[in-house]
This record gives C-alpha cells, sequence and structure tokens, in this order.
C-alpha cells in the first residue's frame, strides 16, 4: 500500500492485524469460514481509530459488515453505560430501529483560531490584501466583487 498518488502509509497496528488476517486465511479449512471474533474485535477497535472504509479495505472485510459490528460495538458500550442508544446518539426509538442517527458535532477548537491572507490584484496594478483572524464565515465571494467592481 502507499503507491497511488496522496496515500499515506499504513499505521502500524493496522498493518499487525493485516497480517493476523492473511495468516487466518491461509490457515482456514474452508473457504466460507467464518471469521473468529478475536479477528473482528480488532476490526472494530481499528475502525473506531482509522474508519470503516480504511479498516475494511486494509484488511479485505466487507464494509457493510464491518460497520455494522461497529455500530453494535458502540451500542453495547452505550447499554452498559446505563444510556438507551436512541438518546446516547438523540433519536427517537424509531431512529435507532431503523439504524438513523443523529449526531450534534461542536464546531472544532481551531475553527475560533483559524486565519486567512486574501490577496487580489488587478491587471492595472491595484491592490488588495485581507488578513482574517478568528473569523467565523467571510463572505469572501462579496469582498472580492467589491474590489472587483471599485478596481474597473
Amino acid at each position: 500500500m502507499g503507491t497511488g498518488k496522496g496515500s499515506r502509509a499504513m499505521p502500524a497496528r493496522l498493518e499487525g492485524v493485516q497480517r493476523r488476517f492473511e495468516r487466518w486465511r491461509r490457515k482456514r479449512k474452508k473457504a466460507k469460514a467464518r471469521i473468529p471474533d478475536p479477528l473482528w474485535d480488532a476490526a472494530v477497535a481499528l475502525a473506531e481509530t482509522y474508519g470503516v472504509h480504511r479498516t475494511s479495505k486494509a484488511l479485505s472485510l466487507d464494509y457493510y459488515s464491518l460497520k455494522k459490528r461497529v455500530e453494535e460495538a458502540l451500542a453495547d458500550r452505550r447499554g452498559r453505560q446505563g444510556v438507551p442508544a436512541d438518546v446516547a446518539t438523540g433519536g427517537s426509538k424509531a431512529d435507532s430501529a431503523s439504524g438513523a442517527t443523529f449526531l450534534e458535532l461542536p464546531p472544532p477548537a481551531w475553527a475560533a483560531g483559524s486565519e486567512c491572507t486574501l490577496e487580489l490584484e488587478e491587471v492595472g496594478g491595484a491592490r488588495m490584501r485581507v488578513h482574517l483572524k478568528g473569523f467565523a464565515e467571510p463572505d469572501l465571494a462579496a469582498l472580492s466583487r467589491s474590489f472587483w467592481e471599485s478596481a474597473s
């Protein structure tokens, strides 16, 4: 892995579990043998860290099977903490039965301290440089439009 454009090296933990899966696949007696629970548990733990897509691809697992196991593990942990799955996810019982969930995430901490420098230069020589620090969502289109209109 790691040969494609923009690809990242595989983390050591993921690589180690990948080798465990490869060993199990070589030694299994039946081609359709069920994956042992310890291997599934390792895959679920990795998926919670590296994501379901990346993990399923690295371990040659069915994406939806792994996703289902990750969701079940999450629901099981919430159940052991005494929080009903539908309450913990912010959904209703109908939502949890259908698999639909809603989770509101706070804005990332880095958003408050973000910076941006916008530099515009017109062919005739007019220039504008704006340094934005700690902005929410500036209207860069309106800002640049006003520059282009006044520079003309």
